[in-house]
């Protein structure tokens, strides 16, 4: 990583105790040495460390012991000693006056525990890649649909090198190490296979062909992918729904970046497809990202019928209804509207706007057209009223 420079994060440290959940490489350790420079850390992916206290979970306790109250005590990648849980929901339901902080890049062995921390108020946070929101000047449209936002690889000086070691180190220190899977050469198939899955329906039956592994299989690996925060699929939004849809969900990696560095390329894939969706998983990581930092809950959708009408996005909230088509091209024709269309004829109450590659606002036969980067920008946490409106131009 370069040395110069902590670039914010669009998180507000809580004074609770906290989950600080998602993928490596997002620069959740970064962010709580920033915030948190005079906390106490264990850090469980020292194998000392991860030994001592599996063999005795309490002795937590003789750690909290020896702090004052209202310090901080971080705990890294926790789900690699799920026992130390139930002792700390039971120091915070003491109100020992220790503030807690749990980070994890699997969810997979944390579920029962993080539900009954999260009775005992703890909170949840997540940590994803960038946003452009968080980058503002700094960020370049060109270089995050070719390597991705994660901050590990953005602001490493040999990309490709680092991705490649990215995805090696999941394989092998989360998938293998955790005993996730069996035949790590079938993962590794599957995940080949997913990512010609990018942006479109996720088919268990088709993928389970292309793999070669059982149905039953896939839909543990896609599980996995999800519980390590590697993947994410979105459902159909059928809310008051007149038309016959289809049953399918969508399916994303979390960063455009992993997605290119897993799918394969040669001189029978289009460029032009390649950037389609791209861009389309750009927006994708973007939105889901900040549904998740919302106060209120927000769902995350797209919409599509029997009859192939689509629209490639819906979001649903407190704060609004969103219907958003990507297009890579910036002219627009007919034959693009016809989703919009049909969902504003269904919904009349949302807001159906485009998102293109163009470097200026128009209109298309009354439907706004933003330009992407613009967009970006205004999906920020602080300014959720904005979603979509004019942005600031930094």
């Amino acid at each position: 990583m370069m040395a110069d420079s902590y670039i914010p994060r669009l998180q507000t440290p809580p004074k609770e105790s906290y989950f600080l959940l998602g993928p490596r490489g997002t620069g959740k350790s970064t962010w709580l040495l920033h915030h948190y420079p005079h906390a106490s850390r264990i850090d469980f992916l020292l194998g000392d460390e991860e030994r001592r206290f599996r063999a005795y979970p309490e002795r937590i306790r003789e750690v909290v012991a020896g702090m004052k109250p209202q310090e901080t005590l971080i705990l890294d990648e926790i789900q690699r000693v799920p026992s130390l849980l139930p002792e700390i929901h039971a120091l915070i339901e003491k109100k020992c006056g220790i503030q807690f902080i749990l980070t994890g890049s699997s969810a997979r062995r944390l579920r029962r525990a993080v539900s009954d921390l999260l009775g005992g108020r703890a909170l949840l946070r997540h940590m994803g890649p960038f946003l452009a929101a968080e980058l503002g000047s700094q960020f370049s449209l060109e270089k995050a649909l070719q390597v991705g936002l994660l901050p590990l690889i953005w602001q490493s000086e040999n990309v490709e090198e680092r991705l490649r070691t990215y995805i090696q180190l999941y394989l092998r220190e989360e998938v293998q190490a955790e005993g996730l899977v069996r035949h790590l050469n079938d993962f590794a198939r599957f995940l080949e296979v997913a990512s010609f899955s990018y942006g479109n329906l996720w088919t268990t039956t088709e993928i389970s062909r292309e793999s070669g592994v059982k149905r039953t299989t896939v839909d543990n690996y896609l599980q996995i992918l999800e519980d390590l925060f590697l993947a994410f699929t979105i459902p159909v939004f059928s809310r008051r729904s007149k038309r016959k849809l289809i049953a399918h969900s969508k399916f994303y990696f979390f960063d455009v970046g992993v997605f290119r560095a897993l799918r394969p390329q040669g001189i029978l894939d289009s460029k032009s497809e390649m950037e389609g969706l791209a861009l389309e998983g750009l927006v994708a990581q973007h939105l889901h990202a900040w549904c998740s930092m919302q106060r209120e809950p927000h769902t995350l959708s797209f919409w599509r019928t029997s009859h192939q009408l689509e629209v490639d996005f819906v979001v649903y909230g407190p704060q609004g209804f969103w219907a958003i088509e990507v297009k890579r091209s910036m002219d627009l024709n007919p034959q693009d509207i016809k989703g919009l269309s049909a969902f504003q004829e269904e919904y009349p109450e949302a807001k159906c706007f485009f998102v293109t590659m163009s470097q200026q606002r128009t209109v298309y036969k009354n439907f706004p057209v933003i330009p992407i980067t613009e967009f970006l920008w205004t999906l920020s946490p602080s300014a959720p009223s904005r979603f979509g409106e004019n942005s600031r131009s930094t």
